[in-house]
């Protein structure tokens, strides 16, 4: 029996060792911190985009309870430039196209937890599509810790513009549009769908943007490049489903997730 219990004991330590030779070297270094990706925040049953404001409530809180820091993108693409691409306990938070209940209803939660988000905006539908954020509420958000970025235009799928006059007016200039009205540099990006190719990334860089969103497409799924940062869903049943709200916020979620092209 001695000998059996020193066996199992030799077996279970070579185990623990190669377990934790394989985290180290293959498993860490594909750790990302996890950009979430929000849309509407309401109550509308019939979009798998909106988060009601109950349970962006319940996500919030339990960011701060469990102790992650939110912090902005900006902060977040300075740390991948230095090689950085985890940070333990932390996330960044995104919505993507500008609607009216962002102002209504995520960013008081926001601001109750002193938490950083960027909003992306689809600049022509700014004071004009019902719905939408105006000018006004961006100018509130912006003076209380929110950050803004472009969305394009008229909300295109960049994929299928093949005139590069018009990528730049639709890339380019939504960021115009946001420096005129906040007299500040916007410095990121967010394709609409996701949708990117080679020539859209390049056009993003060209128009001065520092880094740029998607959702799973693309090839890396590191986020090495900064022109196609990965983000992670977040949906209005997360809540309900503790263990697979973890996975998203442990920084895996884009390793193991299928990942989809760029067009």
């Amino acid at each position: 029996m001695k000998i059996l219990h020193k066996r199992i004991v030799a077996v279970s330590v070579t185990l623990a060792i190669v377990v934790g030779i394989l985290y180290s070297v293959y498993m860490r270094p594909r750790r990302v911190t996890p950009i979430l990706m929000y849309h509407s925040i309401s109550t509308d049953q019939d979009s798998t985009l909106c988060v009601s404001p109950e349970n962006f409530t319940k996500q919030m809180a339990f960011l701060a309870k469990s102790g992650y820091s939110v912090i902005s993108l900006k902060m977040l693409v300075q740390n991948i430039k230095a090689g950085r691409k985890f940070l333990p306990k932390t996330v960044v938070v995104t919505f993507d196209d500008g609607f009216e209940d962002n102002f209504l209803y995520a960013f008081p939660v926001l601001s109750k937890h002193d938490m950083i988000a960027t909003v992306f905006l689809i600049t022509d539908y700014v004071g004009k599509n019902p719905g939408y954020l105006n000018w006004d509420q961006i100018k509130v958000m912006a003076e209380n810790n929110m950050d803004f970025g472009g969305h394009t235009r008229s909300n295109v799928y960049l994929p299928s513009v093949k005139q590069e006059s018009r990528l730049f007016d639709e890339i380019e200039g939504s960021k115009n549009d946001i420096e005129a009205k906040l007299s500040e540099k916007i410095e990121f990006f967010c394709y609409p769908l996701g949708g990117f190719n080679e020539k859209v990334k390049k056009v993003t860089e060209l128009a001065g943007y520092m880094g740029a969103c998607t959702t799973n497409r693309g090839f890396s799924r590191v986020n090495e490049d900064l022109y196609e940062l990965k983000r992670v869903k977040i949906t209005n049943s997360d809540m309900n489903k503790p263990f697979h709200f973890r996975a998203k916020l442990s920084g895996y979620y884009n390793f193991f997730r299928h990942l989809r092209r760029g067009d």
